[in-house]
């Protein structure tokens, strides 16, 4: 990495954590209106964090997701307004009341896979949805407002409500990208890593298939309810066809993820900035302004299939927000002596007892293990312990899959 591009990634760097101090600290540099903008903002864009770790690394492509955002709005409305508990608490319990519904549905929808799995969650959010409008308590089918005495606990003033909210929200927003970090940054995730790849490569190889994509769709329900508990404090009224929103909770949100770069850390952040924009802007247009949106996907898409995030990435030279495992000294060290693609170096890490081998294979494969350290296309990096011998697969990008155990023949 030249100077040049240090200081382009560093800069980069630089003004995202600007940016978050500065949504930090918006309630006190913000007007009323642009607090109101960005919940909304925050709560959108735990719902891109969300899909994108479903579709993008899960290999779950649901368009039903809207379906825990509702459970969130109505379970909050039931214990605030109805059973009368403390309205901060009933922001967590009605993430709990999503992470319960979504077992039942999680054993029903894994059940279908591909495009049949997209129904199936679209299904169980319209059949949610249409029992939401038989709950008279809640309002049946034209909803409810949200009683006052409810909003004035978040605040005396408006301005106090406002702020109130907005930290929520923000507070959600935040915790959702640590937790979706951490979880990248896990054993779990190189395995979605590899699932994202290969799914099927991943699962000969020994990842969990099904113990991931289960933990990644039982472990986003809980934000998404949070997220619509939230959303109704913005909204202060439940109804089925807005709670339940298709088109806000789900259609929105895909194109956040897709247009900003699905997949990836950075990705719906920066489409949930670029929706925002666009609608701030084109709003006046009318029905015009959804016609440009796609128009712009489009074109966005033709010129770089992994969205906005992937035009940026020409030019910075590693992640804005970096979650995959950087190489040690000895791994470096190491590539730098080997030469040809089915190369072997052996050599022992200078903070571990540990011996390891770096294997190199053409271009064309991926290796993949889940006991890896670290790794990336073309190129593996794996432990060797004393009660375990290594155990590497060689996936093609066409589906090929080559296993064996150590010594290791490497696929020329």
């Amino acid at each position: 990495m030249d100077l040049r591009s240090k200081l382009v990634l560093n800069g980069a760097r630089v003004a995202f954590v600007v940016a978050v101090a500065a949504m930090a600290a918006a309630p006190f540099l913000f007007s009323a209106t642009h607090i109101v903008l960005l919940t909304e903002f925050m709560s959108m864009l735990v719902l891109a964090i969300m899909w994108n770790l479903l579709a993008g690394h899960a290999d779950i492509v649901t368009v039903g997701q809207h379906a825990f955002v509702g459970i969130g709005a109505y379970a909050f409305f039931g214990f605030t307004a109805l059973w009368g508990l403390n309205p901060y608490l009933a922001i967590p319990l009605g993430g709990l009341v999503a992470l319960v519904i979504s077992v039942p549905t999680m054993i029903l929808v894994f059940r279908l896979r591909t495009a049949y799995l997209a129904i199936g969650t679209w299904v169980v959010a319209e059949l949610l949805m249409l029992a939401a409008g038989k709950l008279s308590a809640w309002g049946g089918g034209s909803g409810t407002s949200v009683p006052i005495s409810i909003i004035l606990s978040f605040g005396s003033t408006r301005g106090d409500r406002l702020a109130t909210i907005y930290w929520l929200a923000f507070g959600l927003a935040a915790v959702a990208m640590l937790v979706t970090y951490f979880l990248l940054r896990s054993r779990i995730g190189i395995g979605l890593t590899a699932m994202r790849d290969n799914e099927e490569g991943a699962a000969a190889i020994g990842v969990n298939v099904t113990y991931a994509r289960a933990l990644c769709f039982l472990g986003t329900a809980p934000f998404l309810g949070m997220a619509g508990a939230i959303i109704t404090l913005q909204k202060l009224r439940i109804a089925p066809p807005a709670s339940f929103s298709i088109t806000d909770w789900t259609v929105f949100i895909i194109f956040n993820v897709v247009i900003g770069g699905i997949g990836s850390f950075e990705g719906p952040i920066i489409g949930t900035v670029f929706y925002f924009l666009l609608r701030q802007y084109l709003a006046g247009l009318g029905a015009w302004h959804l016609i440009l949106l796609g128009g712009f996907s489009i074109v966005i898409i033709l010129i770089e299939k992994r969205g906005l995030w992937g035009l940026v990435r020409r030019v910075l030279s590693d992640d804005l927000i970096p979650i995959a495992h950087k190489p040690s000294a000895a791994f470096v060290t190491a590539t730098k002596a080997a030469s040809g693609p089915a190369a072997i170096a052996e050599t022992q890490e200078p903070a571990s007892s540990a011996f390891v081998r770096l294997i190199f294979v053409s271009p064309g494969l991926t290796m993949i293990s889940p006991t890896a350290r670290w790794w990336s296309r073309g190129v593996l990096l794996v432990e060797r312990d004393a009660t375990s011998a290594l155990r590497i697969a060689a996936i093609h990008q066409t589906g090929l899959f080559v296993g064996s155990q150590s010594p290791l023949p490497i696929p020329s």
